[in-house]
């Protein structure tokens, strides 16, 4: 039997520090944090436009020059 859907606030968050990221090598972070749980991976270069969306379970990398710069929930 496949397990009941959840809403937004019964799911757990990610119990992980995202600055644990920052200084790592772009693929390593992204092997890393799907490792540790979180479902959605986002690189994006330094000063892209995003929208102010949360979604539960991303992380978020800005990488410049293939290095995790900044990292950040949702």
């Amino acid at each position: 039997m496949a397990p009941e859907p959840k809403l937004p606030g019964e799911t757990p968050e990610v119990q992980d520090d995202p600055e644990r990221y920052v200084g790592l090598d772009q693929q390593a972070a992204q092997e890393q944090a799907l490792a540790q749980g979180w479902s959605t991976v986002r690189a994006v270069p330094p000063g892209a436009m995003l929208t102010m969306e949360y979604l539960l379970g991303r992380i978020n990398f800005e990488v410049e020059d293939g290095v995790v710069a900044r990292s950040w929930r949702g």
